[in-house]
């Protein structure tokens, strides 16, 4: 799963190393490194024909289902061709940029954070569906969620589950608008960054409340320091 991640570059920084120059921005959200869910984040897509980076509400939960599916904040790859993602799977493809995200391991009160970032450390272009519409009552009506997998290989050590990271190309791939729901799901199972292609260290539990910021939230931790 994502609980929180690390997106402390600007929405310019991350539309320009992905080509998008020529993007449209409605966008005033600041570089955060510690992003919780039921905030406004920078979120890339196509709408009628152009390159967007719009601010969204992280957290979803559909107008229809409010008395019978809770909000959420992920949705697994393996159900996204249910009925309740579907819609999004069609015309609710984005792009989440991010710096990484944060997992923890641990018991219950003694959970130690870990950053998760790729090892050359470009940016992660993590998948999402979002409804890119309106809302009546509840905010989450008109949110997003990250696509989430299987862990695998060493990152099975932090965590059972993670976001859905495509390089770029394929990311831009899957916000093609004609590509279908089927192909999209397809390019996501197929070209899904391996656990391979990232790293990951542990940081200070200060990432653990909502409200802390700052560079040393994402930095190294060493063993024997404190974690506060």
């Amino acid at each position: 799963m994502c609980g929180r991640f690390d997106q402390s570059q600007t929405a310019r920084y991350y539309a320009s190393v992905f080509g998008w120059a020529d993007a449209l921005y409605d966008s005033e959200s600041e570089p955060a490194f510690n992003v919780p869910p039921g905030t406004y984040r920078p979120v890339m897509h196509i709408q009628d024909g152009e390159r967007r980076v719009d601010d969204v509400y992280w957290s979803y939960q559909a107008r229809w289902a409010r008395d019978k599916v809770p909000v959420t904040i992920n949705a697994r790859m393996d159900k996204l061709a249910n009925r309740y993602w579907r819609g999004l799977l069609k015309s609710g493809r984005a792009i989440v940029p991010a710096e990484g995200w944060y997992e923890w391991t641990g018991e219950k009160g003694h959970k130690q954070p870990w950053h998760i970032h790729r090892k050359d450390r470009a940016p992660l272009y993590m998948l999402a569906l979002a409804n890119f519409g309106g809302f009546t009552e509840n905010r989450a009506e008109a949110g997003f969620v990250l696509v989430t997998d299987d862990a695998t290989g060493g990152m099975l050590d932090i965590h059972d589950r993670r976001p859905v990271v495509l390089e770029a190309r394929d990311a831009e791939l899957w916000l093609d608008p004609s590509l279908t729901p089927d192909a999209a799901l397809e390019l996501a199972r197929r070209s899904a960054l391996p656990a391979d292609a990232f790293e990951w260290h542990k940081v200070s539990t200060r990432v653990n409340r909502a409200g802390s910021g700052g560079p040393e939230i994402a930095q190294p931790l060493e063993d024997d320091a404190e974690t506060e």
